[in-house]
């Protein structure tokens, strides 16, 4: 694709990389095959392609309009083009591109503007989220379906083991996990207990935080970096002292630390600190397949248990930004589940972070979508849902009444029935 960039952005970072990734565009069109908007509304603007030529227009012309923020604000992000571009287009970070140029040139105003400034100021603060949280699990057999949708039942995480492996990973809390679903780190601190890892967190002055991931999507590039910048200093002293890795539980975060190197490629002082923690980070079905030889001989310790039918609903995050596909599937395999068939795969749920609020009409169409995908209100439905994001779990939820859990959780569980055998 022939560009002419616009001398307000031609001779930048972000210029050079946009004029590299927009010449490698062919027009093939095989990236609206299997683009979830495009499917809904068959129109080019709503395809990765339609927004590449926004993107191209707006790069070249300086001029950015409320139809540009439209289209792109209808984009999940979910990145299953990348996954079906025969070219390389690294169409997400085009996208990023063209939202901060967007962000500085439409500003937003009414309760578009404010509903993206509350979540940008509350969800990442767990001092402000987790007593809210906490406030809506208690009334929330009052709140309106709508709220009570977003507000999971609280469930008992269980124990977390104590440290004393002598090999140490990393986990990230994450902004909204603790106070939504502390269940899922609890289960991933205790499968790796029995596999000889212990987890620790950054804690105190240096604690780490929300991953960026909620500013970058929310017009924040800048809030996004600097949550990066408090993440690489609470983590680097921990990969210094010894620990092996940064385990992710949420793919969600675990494709935006993997993405810190070319967020402050230009930070003259974080640069080399985010690269090395990019290469450190691994999701924690990553770390759990490379101890498969411990997990079997662990299981193969219990008696049969009875084989549940489980459907596993692989993350965008996980699938496409990490390109980790298969290895969950594997695992519950070997735990004695029964996995379901799944009809498009590919496509995302409709969650894509905060986009279920920002979107809610287009986002409960993939959600109902998604859920007759995996099998939901079919003759011979699974027992349980399983996936690899708290967004995606929630998501699901709200629109099933059958349980749906992150997969470490399922995991977690058949162990200790092995344990206790």
């Amino acid at each position: 694709m022939e560009t002419h960039l616009a001398d307000f952005i031609r001779d930048t970072t972000a210029g050079r990389e946009a004029e590299e990734i927009l010449r490698k565009c062919v027009h093939c069109g095989f990236c609206t095959a299997t683009c979830p908007t495009y499917q809904l509304f068959g129109d080019e603007l709503d395809g990765p392609r339609g927004r590449i030529y926004l993107i191209k227009q707006m790069l070249e012309t300086g001029v950015a309009t409320e139809k540009t923020r439209l289209h792109l604000d209808r984009c999940l992000t979910c990145r299953s083009c990348e996954s079906t571009c025969p070219s390389g287009v690294h169409y997400s970070r085009l996208l990023d591109i063209g939202r901060e140029v967007v962000a500085s040139r439409v500003p937003r105003y009414g309760m578009d503007g404010l509903t993206r400034s509350l979540l940008k100021h509350l969800l990442p603060r767990p001092a402000l989220f987790n007593p809210a949280m906490r406030l809506g699990q208690m009334v929330r057999p009052l709140l309106p379906a709508a709220l009570k949708a977003k507000v999971p039942e609280r469930r008992d995480p269980g124990l977390t083991p104590a440290l004393h492996h002598s090999r140490r990973m990393i986990v990230l809390a994450g902004c909204v996990q603790p106070a939504m679903m502390p269940g899922i780190n609890a289960a991933a601190a205790r499968v790796l207990h029995r596999l000889g890892i212990s987890l620790v967190e950054a804690q105190g002055k240096n604690a780490a935080g929300c991953c960026g991931a909620l500013r970058m999507h929310l017009d924040d590039a800048e809030g996004a970096r600097d949550d990066a910048r408090r993440n690489i200093d609470a983590w680097l002293p921990l990969l210094d002292d010894g620990c092996e890795n940064i385990v992710m539980t949420a793919s969600g975060c675990g494709v935006q630390v993997r993405d810190y190197a070319h967020l402050l490629q230009d930070d003259a002082r974080y640069a080399v600190g985010a690269a090395r923690i990019a290469l450190a980070t691994r999701d924690i079905s990553e770390v759990v397949i490379a101890e498969k030889a411990a997990l079997l001989e662990l299981l193969e310790k219990s008696a049969p248990a009875p084989r549940r039918r489980a459907v596993f609903h692989a993350s965008c995050t996980l699938q496409h930004g990490q390109q980790i596909r298969g290895v969950v599937e594997d695992l519950l395999a070997a735990a004695g589940f029964d996995l379901t068939p799944v009809s498009d795969p590919h496509l995302c749920c409709g969650s894509a972070g905060t986009y279920s609020v920002l979107q809610p009409e287009i986002s409960t169409r993939l959600r109902d979508n998604k859920l007759g995908g995996l099998g939901v209100g079919s003759d011979r439905p699974p027992e349980v849902i399983a996936s690899a994001n708290i967004g995606c779990i929630t998501h699901l939820q709200s629109g099933t009444l059958l349980p749906v859990r992150h997969w470490i959780e399922l995991l977690d569980a058949r162990l200790k029935e092995a344990a206790d055998v």
